[in-house]
């Protein structure tokens, strides 16, 4: 378990979430199995980390200059 990631590519954090609102989702009239459940995680997590890169790639084209990361080396 040496592989980091963020905790929104993680397919545990996002079952675990979905699992949380399945029962709110029952009330409101929508039934999710646990197949569609390990489904929709898998596609959530997917597209956080595609979010992710684009958002990274994003961020690296609209900065305006390096980060500083408190080195004192310029």
């Amino acid at each position: 378990m040496l592989d980091m990631k963020q905790w929104y590519q993680s397919k545990t954090v996002w079952g675990a979430l979905i699992a949380m609102a399945a029962p709110l989702l029952r009330h409101a009239g929508v039934e999710m199995g646990l197949a569609e459940q390990a489904n929709l995680a898998d596609a959530l997590a997917s597209f956080a980390g595609a979010f992710g890169g684009v958002l990274a790639i994003y961020g690296r084209v609209m900065a305006r200059g390096p980060i500083d990361l408190g080195g004192g080396r310029n």
